[in-house]
């Protein structure tokens, strides 16, 4: 604790003048104005004030002449200088040297200060020194760790002890306890004394039981049941069961955040008045549990009335706005939709240019016909511009890589549609975990400054995939992708996979920016071999390169461009294409071929968000040409579309098609390695290349012959799992719907001997519907993104494989 003491001036002016001036004319040995120490205080004690008397007639000044700082020991005579708000020369009294102790005291370094002037005008600065924390040491904790207990103090080793921070942080440790549902715990902290003015501080702690919640009774409540409403709070009733959850702990934070989920559960179903009255919270006997009794008054339950909208500028139209309200008179009231629709009013006057606007709903309710009328007053300022943009967070990533893709630049009129636009841009990145764009006011009632806040995740991908198929295939993909290179947005795959299906060198960079323009130019150069015997007799080696370019041509719409050289080359085993051996469809690709093509992409994208959409729609249309120049020729087009539909956030219906059609001209067939393949992640439930054409001549391998034509339907419901969004754990219910076949009639029909031309019976190629439904779990997980799918058939051929189940994975860094 520290001493503190009435300055010896103080004590000067009980004194007549004449009295002081006699005590200085005898010389005494000890200082004129010494302080002496406030009795019953006990060193390391806080300092208190002495009470200050009443003032003399006349106040006493004295001139210093020297400053001498005695007492300190680790703290440099300099340090206690500068807090010293005297300097030698200054003229001093009581209330000056006042002001100083109190000064040195605030800085929590010292024990204790006197202060006392010698007849010859040397200031004399006596301290003593707060002890240094040697360790802090908690005893008797088990509920709660030591690692959270230190996240809570302040007090650390080396840091300076005094007896304000050790109340603090008892006061911290009790309330840490309350929160887990400890009421009684009490914490008693100790202080061992060491040598060289250092102490031990211990907190001793009574955890005390674990005070649950007994019981949740409700009173005046009709309309719900008890369990309803307890179904609506966060705090639940203590039970055996809940082993991993704290929620059964009394809290009176957590009990006042059920009070408003209450309200708002009332509210949002009709029910404008409603009020809890009061909650009651009673101990029981044994401390070990409370008895909860919330009483509330529901009222009666309200319709919308009339809704009406009061602006003050003509730009903002007001018939124009209520039909962007989600409220419509005669609907039951709900309080959320008040906040929907503020929302979509502040959207619509931020795209008009206003950034700032105010929006105040006010109530008017008519308690004979049991309607609220709402009316929304908008007071908006004057058009506002961009001042600035500020991008805060981005450590790895350039500021140009995020500005490029800002929809406004500094200067031009605010635009909450394109602020939100280049929101969605930035999460399409996928360099960021979140994106948030917020406004505020700049140097001047019409400017803005747009702060982008960004949390940059990991944009390497080291990628695993496996399945397993019903005939027990496991298949393991790896591969290195860079999507941020250097942080510039440049993407880079540098790949070796290694699997039984295929193995593969590829190496992919693209520039997002190319010259400087929104232009997106890459290119890429590969080889690989695909080793298909488990699905049909032959491998599949390809070298070649190519080169990209894209640019968008709205917001929404991206054309692609690409031109790829590459030399393919068929191998099939020793003797298979002998007398009575493969299929034609297969025999007649064998060897190596030159394919030249080009080709385009056309990607409109109207979704709401491009990592979880729950509205909107997207699709491509994707054509390739071969023959401009090499050995094939083919015209291959593919189409896709998606769209989305959220009944709610966690609801989320998704419809997909697809479709592709190959054929060759200049009299050339469909190449094996040019066909589609459909099976594995394409279509669940079936194994890759698992439906479709196939040759199932007796003694064969039922080889898969691939399709010039696909037709593939999805339907998928996003739902629910009842897991903490923390746990990054996504559920859907998935329906595949679809087809494959159509191979060039030359490869369907008997070639040679007496039947030629005839169909050839072990040639199967039946455009019949095949379909699965079942259950995919997306899990993000701290390894990386993990899929599982659980597949049921409901409908193939008897020559199609199947398989239940399959996963894939991938580590990022």
């Amino acid at each position: 604790m520290i001493r503190q003491h009435a300055s010896a001036l103080r004590f000067a002016r009980a004194l007549s003048p004449s009295l002081l001036a006699l005590a200085v004319a005898a010389g005494l040995a000890t200082p004129a104005l010494a302080q002496a120490p406030v009795p019953g205080v006990q060193p390391g004690a806080p300092a208190e004030a002495a009470p200050a008397p009443d003032a003399a007639p006349e106040e006493q000044r004295l001139t210093i002449n020297r400053i001498l700082v005695r007492g300190n020991q680790r703290i440099d005579q300099t340090t206690v200088l500068s807090y010293l708000p005297i300097q030698p020369g200054d003229t001093v009294d009581a209330s000056v040297l006042d002001v100083a102790v109190r000064t040195l005291t605030r800085t929590q370094l010292f024990a204790d200060v006197q202060l006392g002037i010698q007849p010859n005008g040397d200031l004399i600065v006596e301290i003593v020194e707060n002890p240094i924390i040697n360790q802090v040491v908690f005893e008797g904790n088990g509920a709660i760790s030591e690692a959270k207990l230190r996240e809570e103090v302040t007090l650390r080793p080396r840091g300076i002890y005094t007896r304000a921070r050790i109340q603090e942080d008892v006061g911290k440790i009790v309330e840490l306890y309350r929160l887990s549902g400890r009421i009684s715990a009490t914490v008693t902290p100790k202080i061992v004394q060491l040598e060289q003015n250092r102490v031990d501080v211990v907190f001793e702690i009574d955890e005390g039981p674990e005070t649950g919640v007994r019981s949740i009774t409700f009173l005046g409540n009709s309309a719900f049941s008890d369990s309803d409403l307890r179904g609506v709070m966060v705090t639940e009733q203590s039970a055996w069961w809940r082993l991993f959850t704290t929620n059964d702990n009394y809290d009176p934070n957590r009990l006042d955040y059920d009070r408003e989920q209450l309200r708002k559960f009332y509210t949002n179903r009709g029910y404008y008045d409603f009020r809890v009255l009061s909650a009651i919270s009673e101990l029981a006997p044994d401390d070990r549990a409370f008895a909860i009794t919330l009483t509330v008054e529901e009222g009666d339950r309200y319709n919308f009335g009339d809704i009406n909208i009061v602006t003050e500028n003509d730009r903002l139209n007001p018939d124009f706005l209520k039909l962007l309200l989600p409220i419509r008179s005669g609907d039951l009231y709900e309080s959320d939709k008040i906040e929907s629709a503020v929302d979509a009013l502040t959207f619509a006057a931020g795209s008009a240019g206003y950034a700032f606007v105010e929006i105040e709903p006010n109530y008017s309710a008519n308690p004979e016909t049991d309607t609220v009328d709402v009316t929304f007053n908008i007071k908006e300022g004057q058009r506002v511009y961009v001042d600035r943009i500020n991008i805060i967070g981005n450590t790895r990533t350039l500021d140009n890589v995020v500005r490029r893709e800002m929809m406004l630049t500094e200067g031009d009129a605010f635009n909450r549609t394109l602020l939100e636009r280049s929101r969605n841009n930035l999460r399409a990145l996928g360099f960021f975990k979140d994106v948030t764009v917020a406004e505020g006011r700049g140097s001047a009632p019409d400017r803005s400054v747009v702060n982008v806040t960004v949390t940059e995740q990991p944009t390497g991908e080291l990628s695993v995939g496996a399945g397993f198929s019903s005939v027990d295939a496991f298949v393991v993909n790896l591969g290195i992708t860079e999507r941020n290179f250097r942080g510039r947005g440049q993407n880079v795959v540098a790949r070796l996979e290694w699997g039984s299906l295929r193995q593969q060198i590829d190496f992919r960079f693209t520039e997002p920016k190319f010259l400087g323009r929104d232009l997106r130019a890459g290119f890429d150069a590969f080889h690989s071999r695909y080793d298909l015997s488990e699905y049909s007799s032959y491998d599949y080696r390809s070298t070649g390169g190519g080169v990209r370019v894209s640019y968008p041509l709205n917001g929404y719409t991206l054309f692609s461009t690409r031109y790829f050289l590459k030399s393919d080359e068929i191998i099939v085993p020793q003797g298979y294409c002998g007398a009575g051996g493969g299929a034609n469809a297969l025999c007649d690709q064998v060897g190596s071929f030159l394919n030249s093509s080009a080709g385009y992409t056309l990607l409109v994208d109207r979704r709401n968000d491009p990592i979880r959409p729950t509205r909107g729609w997207s699709g491509s249309l994707r054509q390739d040409f071969a023959g401009v120049g090499g050995d094939v020729n083919y015209i291959k087009t593919e189409a896709d579309v998606s769209a989305y539909w959220g009944i709610s956030p966690n609801w989320v219906v998704t419809a997909t098609a697809s479709t592709g059609y190959i054929s060759g001209w200049g009299g050339d067939p469909i190449r094996i390695n040019d066909r589609f393949f459909k099976g594995g992640n394409s279509f669940r439930g079936f194994e890759t290349a698992g439906i479709g054409p196939r040759d199932i001549t007796p003694g064969t391998n039922n080889d898969a012959l691939g399709g010039n034509f696909y037709a593939i339907g999805t339907l998928e419901l996003t739902v629910p799992n009842g897991l903490p969004d923390e746990y990054g754990i996504r559920t859907s219910l998935f329906t595949d719907v679809g087809t494959l076949g159509m191979l060039d009639r030359r490869y369907t029909i008997i070639p040679t001997g007496s039947n030629a031309g005839m169909p050839n019976p072990f040639i199967v190629d039946e455009l019949e519907l095949r379909a699965s439904a079942g259950v995919s779990i997306h899990w993000r997980s701290p390894m990386g993104p993990i899929r599982f799918d659980l597949s049921h058939i409901l409908g193939k051929q008897e020559y199609d494989k199947t398989e239940t189940f399959r996963f894939s994975t991938s580590t990022q860094f």
